[in-house]
């Protein structure tokens, strides 16, 4: 484990009033606070040469553990969703993400992070994005088609099922998604207000990029600027909500942002030397910022662990964000949201413990969002079943820093069906033609040096030596690529990776 304290950490943490430790034995708070396609190198701490202010994110990061090697399950939203809050790897199940209409993609009776949490005696809070599905076929009407997305076809005084309260969570408030129907909030399993509209189009353009909204029920008076700060006025009020009280709290805050549409509020604008998306990620920052400060307020800090990731890497508009502003999102890597390289899943990953992490610390163990559920297993005391957690490692010695090697050497990377990649150690194998979803622009190559492909069937890097993926050594070690094909071929039909389960 490299311990790197970096002078940030050193100025911040000095600043600071001194922060005690939790007594022995009581069960921490958990909050974790996750981004919604923001890149690796869109955070501060990660990427000296980012244009993009994100002070609330360094200081956490200097009051923890940053994790340089951390990673979602998948290189889209859903699956790395579902992934963590789990243990299991979403690729065992399905792919794709959840539409505007779909089903839960949870199994009946399946075990989830809310739901340990809540069996131990945790209150358990969701507020943001959902995008986990919903059971659409019970709000709509007898008699209407299936398929309408109109307003008027749904009975919106029924209760939604299949969301945050029928998976571990006794609280819900948020829209779902913020590019998906219904536009209007949800509180619990309740509407707060019902549709009065069909939305097909958002007129005008946000501030970069596209709506990338679906149609379907909205609120005519539904203000897509305002998602982000309601969600997060939400979240400080849940937080003050538990000051003095002697039960733990689980709160999970999924941001909207800075997912398309990228919307920054007025006072946002300019933040940064990045556009529009710069000016969102700031907000993402002060929203976090926000929730920790009232943690702070509410005398909650010493005893609540707090966890900072993302879903996946940066979207495709990462491309002529570098081109126009010299700022790459997904730095030092290749690859967007949606690839298997990289930059699709290696994400910001942060963890801070007051009196328990040791403040500071820049790790290059590799780690897994799904590692999330054994860890926090093992903190609370949970015992997770045979069927449960499957692919979770359990990171709390490394946390504590009792443990002398990472816990996890090897994972598997996956988004799309066919197109699977597995790490083990330094080396890396993309067992396809490419690691690409959308093969990135000639101009963004010759940028970062990126050759041709070079047409082998698969790709084989070291990344220890090439962090950017440039030099496919396929070829030049083809033993490596065999010992890897089956590593990957074993973790995929074994059903489990977590070491428990061996």
């Amino acid at each position: 484990m490299k311990r790197l304290p970096f002078l940030l950490a050193c100025l911040l943490v000095a600043s600071c009033p001194a922060i005690q430790a939790a007594s022995p034995g009581s069960k921490p708070n958990i909050l974790i606070l996750y981004a919604d396609d923001m890149g690796y190198g869109d955070l501060g701490a990660n990427n000296p040469a980012s244009k993009i202010p994100t002070p609330q994110l360094d200081r956490l990061s200097a009051e923890g553990m940053r994790f340089t090697d951390g990673h979602s399950s998948s290189g889209v939203c859903t699956p790395s969703r579902y992934a963590m809050l789990t243990g299991r790897h979403h690729w065992r199940d399905f792919h794709g993400i959840a539409g505007a209409f779909d089903g839960t993609v949870f199994k009946p009776g399946q075990l989830t992070l809310p739901g340990m949490l809540r069996q131990q005696g945790y209150a358990t809070a969701c507020i943001g994005k959902w995008h986990l599905g919903m059971d659409w076929d019970g709000m709509r009407k007898e008699g209407t088609p299936k398929k309408s997305i109109k307003h008027e076809d749904f009975d919106w005084t029924r209760p939604f099922r299949g969301g945050a309260l029928d998976h571990g969570f006794d609280s819900y408030f948020g829209d779902n998604v913020i590019n998906f129907p219904p536009y209007a909030w949800i509180e619990n399993d309740r509407l707060v207000s019902p549709p009065d509209t069909t939305l097909t189009a958002v007129p005008g353009k946000p501030k970069e990029g596209e709506w990338e909204c679906r149609p379907g029920p909205a609120r005519s008076d539904w203000d897509f600027y305002q998602v982000l700060p309601t969600l997060t006025s939400k979240g400080v009020e849940f937080i003050r909500s538990r000051k003095g009280k002697d039960q733990p709290f689980f709160l999970y805050f999924p941001l909207p942002s800075p997912h398309a549409p990228i919307i920054p509020t007025a006072e946002f604008d300019g933040k940064s030397k990045a556009g529009a998306f710069g000016d969102y990620v700031a907000q993402t920052d002060d929203s976090c910022g926000q929730l920790l400060a009232a943690l702070r307020e509410s005398g909650l800090e010493s005893n609540t662990v707090v966890v900072f990731s993302a879903d996946n890497g940066p979207e495709v508009y990462a491309y002529a964000r570098d081109e126009k502003f010299d700022h790459w999102s997904a730095a030092p890597f290749r690859g967007l949201k949606r690839d298997i390289y990289e930059g699709g899943h290696h994400v910001p990953f942060v963890v801070k413990w007051p009196g328990v992490v040791k403040p500071g610390v820049v790790s290059d163990a590799l780690i897994s969002q799904v590692d999330l559920m054994a860890t926090f297993a093992s903190l609370v005391g949970f015992s997770l079943p045979k069927d449960a957690a499957e692919d979770s490692f359990d990171f709390l010695p490394w946390l504590k820093g009792e443990a002398k090697s990472s816990p996890r050497s090897m994972m598997v990377h996956n988004t799309k069906a066919k197109d699977y990649a597995v790490r083990s150690g330094d080396w890396l194998l993309v067992d396809a033609r490419s690691g690409y979803g959308q093969v990135a622009p000639p101009k963004w190559n010759e940028k970062h040096d990126q050759g041709p492909d070079d047409g082998q069937p698969v790709e084989l890097y070291n990344l220890k030596e090439d962090i950017a993926q440039r030099n496919n050594l396929a070829s030049k070690f083809p033993e490596k690529v065999t010992e890897l094909q089956v590593l990957l071929k074993k973790i995929r039909e074994q059903g489990h990776s977590a070491p428990r389960l061996d």
